[in-house]
């Protein structure tokens, strides 16, 4: 412990006997650090936003169908359990949300046009907690219970069908029988969302509206649960498993939308790959600093040889200077990181390229997320692949010989 004290005071003190060179590198480090952990925090802030929408939207973390619904959304594969049979398996479940729902393709005609949607028939109550909709900031109302006979469509459908709050509308679907099921109903609310493709894309109705109309009895398509985090849905899954039999089909939200799965799995690949290729070009500076400063200490090198040093000191002394180059340099760009990230959480507005984000699946608010994860694991791969890089170097300044170091011009 003693020889590392020692070994530690030479290399801080070698490392500013050419300060403009150690700052330079110093500074490079730090801006490597702080674009890795930046351009992190605004990918995953985007992927998360997008994960969290898309939740709200499907919604649920665990989701319960009929085996064959999610190849073939149509009425006829409704759950097999009633409301009532729903309501005694599941009411007593802990910190976990969940509501039943119709959710069925279906065809919206107002005066002057007609659009396809997904038709939605909800308890609102039992959806509030996790809805993406804020009821209070729909223009007009949103649905007042299950039994509601009022439509709630999106703003950007509403515009489509060239309609407002008060007007009536014609939706369009199809029963058990294959027979077309039809209903008027009367706009009394126009939801926003994040992004249009939503806001064009569902229309709301109560469930037991939804489900008079399309002549199901008290009969659903879909369960949906809500857990304490998407990330971790394994422990909501297993519940939700252990009260259900082989009559409906239990899944997680990564496998009810494999493109939101998919881009959480790869935010953390790509986390991994952009550490190491902006690490590989920091790699070269360090290389070359320490080897310069191998180069300009031969003479001192070899004197210590000579003194009786002995080379695996000298090899330490080497790696040393370089764990105290690079932790210095990711100390500074983890607060310039925090500092410049802080500030953006509130969120940066991206609407200028709102039309190109929407294709992702994003939406036109970019809300950076600084994960304390990100951080540690930026700083882990810098120091483990900088201890690599200077294995070479340091190792070239312990096989000097004595004499031939201290000869050397």
């Amino acid at each position: 412990m003693r020889m590392f004290v020692v070994l530690s005071r030479l290399a801080w003190r070698y490392l500013w006997r050419n300060h403009r060179r150690t700052i330079v590198m110093l500074s490079a480090i730090a801006v490597g650090a702080w674009a890795m952990i930046f351009m992190t925090a605004l990918t995953r802030g985007m992927v998360d936003q997008m994960i969290v929408d898309g939740i709200s939207v499907i919604p649920g973390h665990v989701q319960i169908h009929d085996p064959d619904y999610l190849d073939d959304p149509s009425i006829n594969n409704r759950v097999a359990y009633s409301d009532a049979e729903l309501a005694a398996r599941f009411e007593d479940l802990d910190r976990v949300a969940w509501a039943a729902r119709v959710r069925v393709p279906a065809v919206v005609t107002s005066e002057r046009e007609s659009r396809g949607v997904t038709l939605l028939g909800i308890d609102p109550e039992a959806e509030r907690s996790f809805s993406f909709i804020d009821y209070d900031a729909v223009d007009g109302r949103f649905l007042e219970g299950p039994d509601d006979n009022g439509i709630v469509l999106g703003a950007k459908l509403a515009d489509t069908l060239e309609t407002r709050v008060g007007k009536r509308v014609v939706v369009m679907s199809q029963d058990p029988e294959n027979e077309i099921a039809d209903r008027g109903f009367r706009v009394v609310g126009l939801f926003h969302a994040e992004m249009e493709a939503t806001e064009e894309s569902l229309a709301f109705v109560g469930k037991r509206t939804a489900q008079k109309m399309l002549r199901i009895g008290d009969s659903v398509t879909e369960v949906a649960f809500v857990g304490d985090d998407y990330r971790d849905v394994e422990p909501l899954y297993s519940k939700v498993v252990e009260r259900v039999d082989d009559a409906v089909q239990v899944s997680r939200w990564t496998e009810v939308d494999t493109y939101l799965g998919t881009m959480m799995g790869m935010m953390d690949g790509f986390m991994l790959i952009w550490v190491i290729v902006i690490f590989l070009a920091l790699s070269f500076g360090l290389v070359n600093t320490l080897v310069m400063a191998v180069f300009e200490r031969i003479r001192e090198i070899g004197l210590m040889l000579a003194l009786g040093m002995k080379p695996a000191m000298i090899l330490g002394q080497i790696i040393i200077e370089s764990m105290m180059l690079l932790s210095v340099g990711l100390l500074i760009g983890d607060v310039l990181a925090w500092a410049t990230i802080k500030p953006l959480e509130g969120g940066i507005d991206i609407s200028i390229v709102a039309k190109g984000m929407e294709m992702f699946g994003a939406s036109s608010v970019l809300y950076p997320n600084l994960d304390v994860d990100d951080v540690i694991l930026a700083n882990v791969v810098v120091l483990v692949l900088g201890f690599f890089a200077s294995l070479s170097p340091a190792w070239r300044a312990s096989r000097y010989e004595p004499v031939e170091a201290i000869t050397k011009v």
